[in-house]
C-alpha cells in the first residue's frame, strides 16, 4: 500500500463538510459510511460525546476474523496548528500500520490484506470525510471483515497512537469522559432561557426561550403595584418554561451536568421552580456578562465544571482509602485489580494517569492477569500484553463497570498507580 503525500491529506482536512448534521441534533458531524456496525447493529454513526455506554459498547466487540485497528490523533493547536502539521501526523501513524501489517507473518493472507484495507479506508477518511473544525483529537475504529467502523471527533486532546489486536484500544478515552462534553449550560435572564451543550469542545444552542415582558410605556391605566405584579407573573411564567425545558432535557439524556449562568436575583426564583431531577443534575451556578458570546459563556463554565469533577476524584479516592484501609471491597496494585477485573467484580477501576505495565490474557476466553502461565479457566497458555491498562479497562467496562482517571490526586502512587472499588 503506497500512501499519499500530506499534502493530499492536509487540503482535505482544512475543508469544511457540507453535511455536517445540525446543531439540534445528538450526532455531532455523524460518519454514516455504509458499513454495517455490530457494535450498534446498524450503520455506525458517531456523536462527539464520549460517554461510558459507547465505551461499553466499544469494549464488548472482540474481532473474530480479522483485526481491530485503533487510531488517535492529536490535533491540540499547541502541536498540530496547521493542516499540513495535522496531515503529517496522520501519514506517520498510517505508515506506522502499514509496516506492521507486513510484519504481522501470524496473519493469514485474507487477513493482512484486510488489514491493509482497513488502513486505505482511514486514510480516505482523513483524506476525503473529516473536518477537523472544533476538534482537538480523533479516533478511529476500523475492523473490515468484522463490518465495524467508528470515528469519535474530540473536544480534547490525545496522544497519536496506532494499535493492531483483537479488540479496541480505548484507555486514552477514559479521562475524557465527563470532563464536559454532553454538559448543558443554561443561561437564563428575565426573558430569555438558552440552553448549550457543549461537545467536541464547543457550545451549540439546543433551546432558546424568549418572553418578552411589557415595558413601562405599556403600563396603561394600571396602578403600580398591580403593574408590578402583573411583570413578576410574566416572569415566573417564563422561568417555569425554562425549567420544563431543562427537565424535558434531563429525562432525555439521562442524567446530564447543569450549568446555570444567571444573576443572583434569577437564582432565588428559578430554583423554586426547578424539578427535583433537575436540582440534582446541577453542578454549579456562575454569572456571566450580558451578552456573552457562546465561547466567553464556555470560558465561565468549565471552572464550574472542572471543579465538579475534581470532587467525583476526591470522593473515589476517599472511598478507596476507606475501603482498602478496612480490607473491604477494594484492590491496590495490579495484581488483584486485573483479577478482580476478570471475576467482573469491579464497579470502578481507579488508575493514576500514566500508569501502566504488560500484562497477560487467555487467547481463548480473554481474561486477564498480572502473570503468565496456562488460564486458569481453561488452562490456554496466557499471551503477553504490552496494554495492561487497557486490557483492564475492557474488562471493567465489559463486566458493567466503569472507570475513573485521577489527575488531582496522587492517592495510587504507593500502589503501582492503580487499585478498585469493587461490587463483592
Amino acid at each position: 500500500m503506497k500512501l499519499g503525500g500530506s499534502s493530499s491529506i492536509a487540503q482535505k482536512i482544512k475543508r469544511r463538510r457540507s453535511d455536517a448534521v445540525g446543531s439540534d441534533s445528538p450526532i455531532v458531524r455523524a460518519d454514516v459510511l455504509g458499513i454495517e456496525s455490530p457494535l450498534s447493529g446498524k450503520e455506525a454513526q458517531v456523536a462527539a460525546t464520549v460517554s461510558w455506554d459507547g465505551l461499553r459498547e466499544l469494549a464488548n466487540f472482540r474481532a473474530e476474523k480479522g483485526c481491530a485497528i485503533s487510531v488517535y490523533v492529536d490535533l491540540d493547536p499547541s502541536v498540530a496548528p496547521t493542516a499540513g502539521d495535522a496531515a503529517s501526523r496522520v501519514n506517520s501513524l498510517m505508515h506506522e500500520g502499514e509496516m506492521r501489517a507486513e510484519a504481522a507473518h501470524e496473519l493469514t493472507h485474507e487477513q493482512r490484506e484486510a488489514l491493509r484495507a482497513d488502513l486505505t479506508r482511514i486514510r480516505e477518511f482523513f483524506e476525503r470525510e473529516f473536518d477537523r473544525d472544533g476538534s482537538r483529537g480523533v479516533a478511529v475504529f476500523s475492523a473490515g471483515l468484522d463490518n465495524a467502523w467508528r470515528t469519535l471527533p474530540l473536544g480534547d486532546p490525545v496522544a497519536d497512537k496506532i494499535t493492531v489486536g483483537r479488540e479496541f484500544y480505548l484507555s486514552p478515552l477514559v479521562p475524557l469522559v465527563g470532563r464536559g462534553d454532553g454538559a448543558l449550560i443554561a443561561v437564563v435572564g428575565r426573558e430569555r432561557g438558552t440552553v448549550y451543550t457543549l461537545r467536541a469542545g464547543k457550545l451549540e444552542e439546543v433551546v432558546d426561550q424568549f418572553d418578552e415582558t411589557p415595558g413601562r410605556h405599556d403600563q396603561g391605566g394600571w396602578s403600580q403595584a398591580r403593574y408590578q405584579r402583573h411583570i413578576e407573573s410574566l416572569v415566573h411564567e417564563h422561568l417555569k418554561e425554562v425549567a420544563e425545558q431543562l427537565d424535558r432535557r434531563v429525562r432525555r439524556l439521562r442524567s446530564p451536568r447543569i450549568v446555570i449562568v444567571t444573576t443572583e436575583e434569577t437564582r432565588a426564583e428559578l430554583e423554586e421552580v426547578l424539578s427535583h431531577e433537575v436540582r440534582n443534575a446541577i453542578v454549579g451556578w456562575t454569572q456571566a456578562e450580558a451578552h456573552s458570546t457562546p465561547a466567553e459563556l464556555l470560558q465561565a463554565a468549565r471552572p464550574v465544571l472542572e471543579e465538579w469533577h475534581a470532587k467525583q476524584e476526591r470522593e473515589a479516592a476517599e472511598r478507596w482509602r476507606e475501603e482498602s484501609g478496612r480490607g473491604a471491597r477494594a484492590t491496590a496494585g495490579w495484581v488483584d485489580t486485573l483479577e478482580a477485573a476478570s471475576d467482573g467484580r469491579v464497579e470502578l477501576l481507579l488508575f493514576q494517569e500514566g500508569a501502566d505495565r504488560s500484562a497477560w490474557q487467555c487467547p481463548h476466553c480473554g481474561r486477564v492477569s498480572a502473570e503468565g502461565g496456562p488460564c486458569p479457566l481453561d488452562g490456554t497458555q496466557m499471551e503477553e500484553r504490552d496494554d495492561g491498562l487497557n486490557l483492564a479497562v475492557h474488562q471493567t467496562l465489559a463486566h458493567g463497570g466503569s472507570v475513573l482517571a485521577l489527575r488531582h490526586y496522587q492517592d495510587l502512587d504507593p500502589v503501582e498507580g492503580i487499585g478498585a472499588l469493587l461490587r463483592y
